[in-house]
């Protein structure tokens, strides 16, 4: 029996024990991951099923050593939940207590990578309301920062629980956030001819790298969902921000979520949104501007470095050329992070290694 086949049995056991077995399947895109989802229609009700058989790369156990992490792949290394189904479910219980608007989980099985989940409908996406014209991008990021505000008001859990169920939520730690920053280092001198860094540049890279990454494991901790950005993010009928792909959260900061919220290399956020955005989270957690700042200047500088090393990697590795129309975003919410003096040593080594960054008009 072929593994395709194998997986079918399955689905159709799940629906079965859920009472979906009879509804009509329609399988929608792909996920940038191994899941897929499928809306499942049983005369006027709609649910979608989450397919999400586990990845080649397992996630992170609480206690590997570094030196298991760089073994196991890519998962370990950068706390990667790996498609994980009881993250998922645990995270979205977590997300509901904090007063945020996950999906309700209708039924699922961690071992066989499936859950049935609350279907928000289509096209309600951040995302696409703006582009419509069928919402106010300002209210909207308003009101997402507001959920962030609310979720980071919460004492962060180091462990997530629920019956036989429990995840870790473990440190965005020094081996993640090099992992993620050195893409910049190796695949943008690929993508980009001018750039033909020698071994003194690559020895520099390193110093300003961990100088970034020391001050970001300086900062307070707070949980962190990593992907909380437009395409992510539905506004409901009821006036409810509705969160989805949350499963690799992690003990991160305040200001990755904010950045992934604001920094978007797919959409440009205004500066009216952005302004509300932080105006509503430092109103809604008593922070202080400052130190918010700066946290966001170096958190969304290793994260833009991250970003823009992914594009590349993306066109030259994967031979995926239309991730070439980010670029230039993406180079140039690089360069406003490395504006603030707290990024003053990348900043100066990125304008000497690849000073076509700071060229980039928004």
């Amino acid at each position: 029996m072929s593994s395709e086949t194998t997986r079918e049995r399955a689905i159709a056991a799940f629906l079965d024990h859920a009472g979906w077995g009879d509804a009509a399947q329609i399988w929608l895109g792909q996920d940038a991951s191994t899941r897929r989802y499928a809306r499942l229609q049983r005369g006027d009700d709609t649910a979608i099923l989450m397919d999400a058989p586990a990845e080649d790369s397992a996630p992170c156990r609480p206690e590997m050593s570094e030196a298991a992490r760089l073994a196991a792949g890519w998962n370990a290394q950068t706390r990667l939940a790996a498609s994980r189904v009881d993250a998922f479910v645990l995270i979205a219980k977590h997300l509901k207590q904090a007063g945020l608007r996950p999906p309700e989980i209708f039924a699922y099985h961690s071992g066989q990578g499936l859950a049935l989940l609350e279907d928000f409908g289509e096209g309600r996406e951040f995302a696409r309301l703006i582009e419509r014209g069928q919402a106010g991008e300002t209210e909207l990021y308003r009101l997402a920062a507001q959920d962030l505000a609310r979720l980071h008001m919460q004492e962060a859990p180091s462990r997530l629980k629920f019956e036989a169920e429990v995840w870790p939520i473990l440190p965005f730690d020094a081996l993640a956030l090099r992992a993620n920053a050195n893409l910049f280092a190796e695949w943008l001198p690929q993508l980009e001819a001018g750039m033909s860094p020698k071994a003194a540049d690559l020895a520099r890279w390193e110093r300003a790298r961990d100088n970034l990454i020391a001050r970001a494991e300086a900062f307070p901790r707070d949980f962190t969902l990593r992907d909380y950005h437009a395409e992510n993010l539905l506004f409901l009928p009821e006036g409810q921000v509705a969160v989805l792909d949350f499963q690799d959260a992690v003990l991160g900061w305040d200001a990755w979520d904010m950045a992934m919220l604001t920094q978007d290399a797919r959409r440009a956020v205004s500066a009216d949104a952005t302004d509300a955005a932080i105006r509503a989270y430092l109103d809604g957690t008593g922070k202080s501007e400052t130190a918010f700042r700066e946290r966001l200047a170096v958190i969304g500088a290793l994260n833009a470095l991250r970003i823009t090393g992914v594009f590349a990697r993306l066109q030259v590795r994967d031979r995926k050329p239309r991730y070439a129309q980010f670029m230039p975003r993406q180079q140039y919410l690089l360069a406003e992070n490395l504006k603030h003096p707290a990024v003053a040593d990348m900043a100066a080594f990125v304008r000497d290694v690849a000073p076509f960054i700071f060229e980039v008009a928004a």
